[in-house]
């Protein structure tokens, strides 16, 4: 059976359309979705790895101060206790009579080291007398510091207020 030459062509351009269409569907196609795939793969392992080391910063970051905290702990005079540097700075600071009661109280925390916490209610005081108290016995030196703090004002005597803190340090 023999084509006439406009049929031939006819035919010689379907058979090279079905040959680019395969080689586009099952050569390149797949080419580009793989690099596609990896790309992405790729992405998301340098995100993971971001979080990597922006995790190992943080443990340092953390490393670095509980020995900073253990350093003070050691420098730190024998037989130190909270409830007792925080009575001889309220005489020192002179607020000792306005203390209403102490409570101290001993944690295991989340770290290497026990926390040690003493909640106080200091009642009508000036809060010229409430912020050198807590001048006083916020120091880096002994590792103490405010965990938190309430004020209120004094209903029986004006310009006064008293105040719940909670004070803790490490062991």
């Amino acid at each position: 059976m023999k084509l006439a030459r406009r049929e031939r062509y006819f035919v010689s351009g379907a058979a090279l359309f079905l040959a680019v269409f395969f080689i586009f569907q099952f050569l390149i196609s797949p080419f580009f979705d793989a690099r596609r795939r990896v790309g992405r793969g790729v992405s998301a392992k340098q995100d993971g790895l971001e979080e990597i080391v922006k995790l190992s910063s943080e443990y340092n970051r953390y490393r670095k101060g509980s020995q900073g905290i253990k350093q003070i702990l050691a420098e730190r005079k024998k037989g130190f206790t909270l409830f007792s540097f925080l009575e001889k700075e309220a005489r020192d600071a002179g607020v000792k009579n306005s203390i209403k009661y102490m409570k101290p109280s001993v944690s295991a925390g989340s770290g290497p080291h026990k926390e040690s916490l003493v909640e106080m209610k200091l009642e009508a005081i000036t809060l010229k007398q409430l912020s050198g108290y807590l001048w006083r016995i916020e120091s880096t030196e002994n590792a103490v510091s405010i965990k938190r703090i309430s004020v209120k004002e004094n209903k029986k005597k004006a310009g006064r207020i008293d105040a719940i803190l909670q004070v803790l340090t490490f062991q």
